[in-house]
């Protein structure tokens, strides 16, 4: 039986709420926006700090490269409904064009095979559609062995933890 809007909802903002448990995607900003096992996107708001070259406004590249990382990331943990201790082994990246300056970049990723070892994603950054990306990407990840969480589980561990000093 397909997931119902409410329960789908309910994922995405668990699932936000574990990519912000990570200092630095608070840092970047990234938000979740569809956490799908055919697609994930997350998207990263224009912010002038994140500027690479001050004449032009355009985002650095090292901006783009971590939003589809991350992006790949979800796509893994989403694939398998469970989190798993692994590591980037490989990321290719092809910058085919600048991000418009002012412009949220959105970076959508799917992991279309994995192993026992490895993850298998492709994906892109793009602002409106990823039939024109900004950059394009294939990367492999290789976990690295440890205790894996089911999402259930982490879904229930941040349904009963305390918020935060300030955040009730």
């Amino acid at each position: 039986m397909a997931p119902t809007q409410e329960q789908e909802a309910q994922t995405l903002r668990q699932w936000q709420k574990f990519t912000q448990g990570a200092p630095f995607s608070r840092e970047l900003g990234l938000e979740v926006r569809i956490a799908k096992p055919d697609w994930c996107v997350i998207s990263v708001p224009y912010q002038e700090r994140l500027i690479g070259n001050p004449a032009t406004g355009v985002l650095h590249g090292g901006v783009i490269t971590a939003l589809i990382d991350s992006c790949f990331g979800l796509a893994v943990f989403v694939a398998l409904n469970q989190l798993r201790a692994m590591v980037t082994l490989d990321l290719r990246i092809d910058h085919l064009k600048p991000a418009t300056p002012g412009r949220e970049v959105l970076g959508g990723a799917v992991c279309y095979k994995h192993t026992s070892e490895l993850a298998f994603l492709r994906g892109c950054a793009y602002h409106d559609t990823p039939d024109d990306p900004i950059a394009t990407s294939v990367s492999v990840f290789m976990f690295t062995g440890g205790r894996s969480i089911s999402f259930d589980a982490l879904a229930g561990a941040q349904q009963n933890a305390a918020p935060p000093p300030g955040h009730a």
